[in-house]
């Protein structure tokens, strides 16, 4: 077997596999093909890949010749012109957010693997991209506020007088956010935290934050970790509770996200208007619409007297641990496709590989998917 790592288009710093990963496919007699300089920009240079027992090779012959190929992004219409008949493609392609894209790799005949789709179940956590990589969002998102702000974080008594702390509040206590209440906490912040799942008040608090309890939320048990739409009154109480908390707040930031579905704004132009002057937010769901009446994906703007940066992509600005993390993902995955003696797997009745698999034999085959497309 062959799997190709590609280099990344010109706006991503990270790379599928680092140099270190690559002994554990050596190991099983599995050819690896590295397009040159795809490490560049995590801090893995080509030598680095050599000395593993990866062979350099260019975009065109990797295409040509890998049974597996390894991307983060996805393949242009140039690439997939040259791609090996029955590859694998594996990536994070965003496919209910693509469709159209999804059906044209289906009429292609292609078969595909999105990362982002992974069930999200105890077995598979530590395949699980959107929690390595959330994870890091969460931690830059403090640091990034903690560089903006024009305020200290902790509380301070000096002779000069004392600083109170400042006061941040973080909406959605997923994986990004818990690691966003833990990184606030340790710079000496006071944090506040609203989610809609109350079962994650113990976690919030555990952390040292306070939990902002809203009453009427929809049971999200069966959503597969994911935020559900929830009713009209319900976000009502949850827009006063909200606006009421924010109008205090020095450093707001949003995670909030629904699979397939536009990011809810959680704070309209209303709450906006009452903000502290100085005040900032940072926006992780900019990707999709944002949790602001005005955030731009990977744009700071400011709102009358709130700066808002909308920045989906915080994991690249880690390039090294991000790329380290997510390949140790893939590398898990991997497991699951490839059998003992190095060869191409795909048991479809594995939840794992059903749930990921976008694309095979001609058609769009994954579920939630097709329920979106209305296949």
């Amino acid at each position: 077997m062959i799997i190709g790592i590609l280099r990344e288009p010109s706006i991503e710093t990270r790379v599928s596999l680092i140099p270190e990963h690559i002994k554990v496919l050596t190991k099983q007699n599995i050819q690896v093909l590295v397009e040159h300089d795809c490490g560049i920009l995590a801090f893995a240079p080509d030598n680095l890949y050599k000395e593993q027992g990866a062979e350099l090779s260019t975009r065109e012959e990797i295409l040509k010749n890998a049974d597996v190929l390894l991307t983060i992004n996805s393949l242009s219409n140039e690439d997939l012109k040259s791609i090996k008949k029955n590859a694998i493609i594996l990536g994070v392609f965003s496919p209910l957010a693509n469709l159209n894209l999804m059906q044209e790799w289906a009429q292609k005949g292609l078969t595909t693997f999105s990362m982002d789709m992974l069930p999200r179940t105890t077995r598979a956590q530590s395949m699980d991209i959107l929690s390595s990589q959330a994870n890091i969002a969460g931690y830059k998102a403090v640091l990034l506020a903690a560089m903006q702000l024009p305020k200290y974080f902790p509380m301070f008594m000096t002779a000069a007088g004392s600083i109170a702390p400042a006061k941040v509040m973080i909406l959605g206590a997923g994986v990004a956010g818990l690691q966003a209440i833990a990184t606030a906490k340790r710079l000496g912040a006071v944090v506040e935290v609203f989610d809609t799942r109350p079962a994650v008040k113990e976690e919030v608090m555990s952390l040292g934050a306070k939990f902002i309890e809203v009453e009427g939320a929809l049971d999200s048990s069966n959503a597969g970790g994911y935020a559900v739409v929830q009713t009209e009154e319900y976000l009502q109480k949850q827009r006063e509770r909200i606006a009421d908390v924010a109008s205090k707040a020095d450093v707001i930031i949003t995670t909030a996200q629904i699979p397939g579905k536009k990011a809810p704004i959680l704070l309209p132009d209303a709450i906006l208007d009452n903000m502290k002057s100085g005040s900032l937010i940072i926006d992780l769901a900019s990707a999709t619409g944002g949790n602001t009446s005005q955030t731009k994906d990977r744009k700071t703007i400011r709102y009358k007297n709130v700066t808002i940066i909308g920045n989906s992509n915080l994991p690249a600005t880690m390039p090294s641990d991000a790329s380290k993390l997510y390949g140790k993902n893939i590398l898990n995955f991997l497991q699951l496709v490839i059998g003992a003696d190095a060869s191409l797997n795909l048991n479809f009745e594995d939840d794992l590989v059903k749930g990921t698999c976008i694309t095979h034999n001609g058609e769009i085959c994954n579920n939630r998917v097709k329920e979106i497309a209305d296949i």
